[in-house]
């Protein structure tokens, strides 16, 4: 069951993700698809300065969770999480389209996934849970157009 809030109503993360598995079998997430297209060396010298910036800002706006749990990623501890980014962090979701756009002028689908349950909650802080996602199909997660902070 998803969690609430002190209203009653049932908070909704959202995750910004790739709609295909990677090597590993996971979903990468909008930060790691454009860290991945920064490493194929196939960035504007504008959209690099976007996201050198912006990583920079994210690392120093919010918590790695690997740094309080080095295991929380650990895929045989952990297997396939995710980091969600709770409803209130909004001035992080602020920067998310700059992302989109650059996934998207490079032909690169993303998905936005929105969920009250995403899965078992295994990492929480105020504004983002690293959840184990529940069995295909078991989940209540929404998928919409558009396009988190996979380490």
């Amino acid at each position: 069951m998803g969690m609430t809030e002190s209203d009653g109503e049932a908070v909704q993360y959202v995750r910004f993700q790739s709609p295909h598995r990677n090597s590993r079998g996971h979903f990468t997430g909008v930060f790691g698809l454009v860290n991945n297209l920064a490493r194929e060396g196939r960035l504007s010298d504008e959209q690099e300065s976007f996201r050198r910036s912006n990583n920079r800002w994210y690392d120093a706006a919010y918590t790695d969770p690997s740094t309080v749990d080095p295991g929380v990623y650990d895929d045989a501890v952990n297997p396939g999480a995710a980091a969600w980014f709770k409803p209130s962090a909004t001035h992080l979701l602020a920067c998310v389209p700059g992302y989109l756009e650059i996934l998207s002028a490079h032909g690169v689908d993303c998905r936005t996934l929105r969920s009250t349950d995403p899965g078992r909650v295994v990492y929480e802080d105020d504004v983002q849970i690293v959840v184990v996602p529940h069995a295909p199909g078991a989940t209540a997660a929404h998928e919409g157009a558009g396009g988190l902070r996979d380490r």
